[in-house]
């Protein structure tokens, strides 16, 4: 793991491979080591840059407040550091948010974007009802949140077949600090709507969504991909498929790598 300062803060990223930039943004609650077990296959051919984003893993907090803008400077900030020009993107969940905020920012470092178990909608009014319901039941019992959140990503059928892996998952969970969890809630409770870019970008894009998803609607979130170009894959399972699917999601991913 190396480390940058930006802004007065750490940002803890990695950095192996050579050829075409690959960056993984993890989602909410986790950090870079989700993608562990991806890098050897996707840095054979490529430059893979993992990151932590703000408040999560090694990275520091900045503020009360991390919006995905923030996210997305704090990104620009290792691609500089690298100097990477051009890169193609592949975000789960809070990561896919934080990869169309840099698409609109930065839209000429773009090659391709992998949204995995996300949406480019921003949140309804329910959905920022239950963001400020988070925050109260983070502030009144970390760790029973903490570890509920991580066990309701993952479909119901595969809870019991994945308990070790759901037990990482959720040590890596409670190494999240208490202000970093509401920063994050906060900036995805106020982020922008962005599948204006579904439809209006150049680059190939790809959105990877689970069938039994508890967390994201699978219906309304494919109905963003129609009239678009974007490549919609499927699995029967939740949202976590990156550890539900991982055999068939590597292949997937570095077929469209491969492509762009």
């Amino acid at each position: 793991m190396k480390n940058i300062q930006y802004k007065n803060t750490s940002i803890s990223y990695s950095d192996t491979g050579k050829g075409t930039a690959i960056v993984l943004l993890h989602g909410f609650l986790e950090n870079q080591k989700m993608w562990e077990q991806y890098i050897a296959p996707f840095s054979k051919k490529n430059r893979v840059i993992t990151i932590d984003l703000l408040g999560h893993g090694a990275t520091e907090c900045l503020g009360y407040v991390h919006s995905m803008e923030d996210n997305a400077d704090a990104v620009q900030a290792v691609l500089t550091e690298l100097r990477i020009r051009k890169a193609i993107f592949l975000g789960h969940s809070m990561g896919g948010y934080v990869a169309l905020a840099f698409a609109e920012l930065y839209p000429d470092t773009v090659k391709g974007i992998v949204l995995l178990n996300s949406t480019a909608r921003a949140d309804s009014d329910e959905r920022k009802l239950n963001r400020d319901r988070a925050i109260k039941a983070v502030k009144q019992s970390y760790t029973t949140f903490v570890s509920l959140a991580i066990a309701n990503l993952f479909s119901e059928s595969n809870r019991e077949r994945l308990q070790s892996e759901i037990e990482t998952v959720k040590n890596e969970a409670l190494k999240t600090p208490l202000q970093a969890i509401v920063a994050s809630l906060e900036g995805m409770k106020i982020r922008a709507d962005r599948e204006v870019l579904l439809h209006l970008t150049p680059y190939p894009k790809m959105m990877i969504l689970g069938e039994k998803d508890p967390v994201l609607n699978y219906e309304e979130t494919k109905m963003q991909v129609q009239d678009t170009e974007v490549k919609l894959v499927t699995f029967p399972d939740g949202h976590m498929s990156h550890i539900e699917n991982q055999e068939a999601l590597t292949e997937i991913l570095l077929q469209f790598f491969k492509k762009v």
